[in-house]
């Protein structure tokens, strides 16, 4: 493609690492296809990013055309090394950030600036503000949606189970007596789910309830942007992105994202920028690396946002410890909620010499790691589509938001996995994890998780579905969306 077709100055805005679609809390960037690139974060994600990454991360190289801003997110101070309240962090995204966002636009597109005004904005699904900001400045915005295309339609059928009273629940009974397993066969283009599989936070009785409404509207709000991109590849979810192209703008579809940038010129200014909030520990490649066999090693790791007790964490640990496999666990700081994440001595006696414990990991380096055979996850989407480019099966944990969907998905119709129970028991884990590293169910799910691997390689490949979409996102919008001489 002609390099004239980047020029612009295009502002990317997406929440990263929030499993709404694991992305890592609400970040924007601005970027300029002729290569001057401005990025924001909130102030809060800006200052972890430099404890995790060194002030190198906002330096990049020293290139001058890549810069970093800060601006604030509205929400009170809170520990700064741990993922924000999100019920807050929803509402000050829906309440609080219209106003930062558009100084930060007017900022850019002052002459004083030396930069090219704006020319379009490519907005993350949940900040809806910025379609707001786009109609202000009367230009387009492009809608990212970094999740699954089954959440997305999820969520946007949130309203219609109120519609048919099957939300909000009549009180908290109904999660424990058979109602959630209802069947739900009549959203299109989703298939074998049942009303427990679809996006978590119908499982209320407060019809204010803040995620439920803040997520159903981000997702209906889809349907405003000039186009959608959708971290997604064609063949993993066929019949719901058909779906999805009768009621939305035009869809591309790009993912896997973490195969992507593998097929574009590298940069080496920006292959040494980390974009982790969390430091990562180098010592689990070393580990992986030294005498394990392949496909030997359980990888756990719960992502980002994910918490639980630790009576879970404490079961999880002993199904790990009885299974008989080695295995590297992440395990964040904030992991348990409310409390310390304490294990017994006698786990760390019963697994001396086959365990590897981090805070933090470089996952998508360890998921293609030949030692690793199995990856335990809260199934997340990023997580997911690191799997599948990396051909590993997965047991999914679900927490909440979409992750029950693809749960589902990965279980029933990919074919890639087995689910634990919420109330997770240590016999299950071990029972589980045999069977998916040694048993008959394992070896097939290994099976269809290499054919996935091969699907995701060849889209991201010159001439596959996502390297195609990505194309002609960018030359079929780049000139609608010029406003200016660059």
């Amino acid at each position: 493609m002609d390099a004239s077709d980047f020029s612009g100055h295009w502002i990317f805005s997406y929440i990263s690492d929030v499993e709404f679609g694991q992305r890592k809390l609400p970040i924007k960037i601005v970027v300029q296809f002729s290569f001057h690139i401005t990025f924001v974060n909130t102030e809060f994600n800006h200052d972890r990013l430099l404890r995790s990454q060194g002030g190198g991360a906002v330096d990049v190289g020293g290139i001058p055309d890549f810069l970093f801003e800060p601006i604030p997110d509205g929400l009170p101070p809170s520990d700064p090394d741990a993922t924000q309240e999100l019920q807050s962090l929803c509402l000050a995204v829906a309440n609080d950030m219209l106003s930062p966002f558009l100084r930060l636009l007017a900022k850019l597109n002052d002459p004083s600036s030396g930069i090219p005004p704006v020319t379009s904005i490519i907005s993350d699904g949940m900040m809806s503000f910025c379609i707001d900001a786009a109609d202000k400045l009367g230009i387009p915005d492009v809608v990212f949606w970094t999740a699954s295309a089954c959440g997305l339609m999820g969520y946007r059928h949130y309203h219609v189970l109120v519609e048919r009273g099957l939300t909000p629940l009549p009180d908290e009974s109904y999660l424990t007596n058979g109602y959630l397993d209802a069947p739900i066969d009549w959203i299109p283009g989703l298939t074998n789910i049942r009303l427990r599989d679809l996006p978590s936070f119908l499982r209320t009785t407060d019809s204010g309830d803040v995620f439920f409404n803040f997520l159903g509207r981000s997702a209906r709000r889809v349907a405003e942007g000039k186009a959608v991109i959708i971290n997604t590849i064609d063949d993993l979810e066929s019949s719901v992105l058909d779906a999805l192209s009768a009621v939305l703008p035009p869809i591309y579809t790009i993912g896997p994202l973490n195969l992507l940038p593998r097929h574009f010129p590298e940069s080496p200014q920006l292959k040494s920028l980390g974009t982790s909030l969390w430091k990562e520990d180098p010592g689990c490649i070393e580990w992986l690396s030294d005498r394990k066999e392949p496909g030997s090693v359980v990888f756990v790791n719960f992502g980002s946002i994910t918490t639980m007790s630790n009576a879970q964490l404490i079961e999880f640990a002993w199904g790990l410890a009885c299974s008989g496999y080695d295995f590297l666990w992440v395990i964040r700081g904030d992991l348990v909620k409310g409390e310390k994440a304490v294990l017994p001595p006698e786990f760390f006696e019963e697994t001396e010499g086959r365990r590897f414990m981090a805070r933090w990991c470089p996952q998508e380096e360890i998921l293609e790691h030949p030692a690793v055979g199995l990856f335990l996850t809260h199934a997340g989407w990023n997580s997911m589509l690191e799997a599948f480019s990396a051909g590993v099966p997965i047991m999914c944990w679900p927490f909440f938001a979409e992750q029950t969907t693809n749960c589902r998905y990965a279980c029933e119709e990919w074919g890639v996995g087995m689910e634990i129970n919420n109330n997770v028991k240590r016999e299950e884990v071990a029972a589980m994890v045999r069977e998916m590293m040694a048993g008959k169910k394992g070896r097939e799910m290994k099976k269809k998780a290499m054919e996935w691997k091969k699907i995701a390689r060849k889209a991201t490949e010159k001439g596959g579905s996502s390297i195609a979409d990505f194309e002609a996102l960018v030359k079929k919008n780049s000139h609608s969306l010029r406003r200016c001489d660059c």
